[in-house]
């Protein structure tokens, strides 16, 4: 059955190919959030480091660096 021009096997086709375009799709979106997701946890993770950081500089401590650190080596 012929409608407006368009036969039944090329409205399938279209049909077809819009549902692979919508999976292709559906699938991008997927992968999108699991990135989004994976950098909101290293933004909020560096936001720890970066506070942690703060506190040590205002707490007046070297950044880095422990008591350790400060020690002279054994060869002296």
């Amino acid at each position: 059955m012929e409608e407006a021009g368009i036969d039944s096997a090329a409205l399938e086709k279209r049909m077809i190919d819009l549902e692979v375009k919508s999976a292709y799709a559906d699938d991008l979106l997927d992968q999108l959030n699991r990135t989004v997701f994976r950098q909101q946890q290293q933004i909020e993770s560096l936001a720890r480091e970066l506070l942690a950081l703060r506190q040590q500089l205002a707490a007046g401590a070297t950044p880095g660096l422990d008591a350790a650190a400060d020690e002279r080596p054994p060869h002296y």
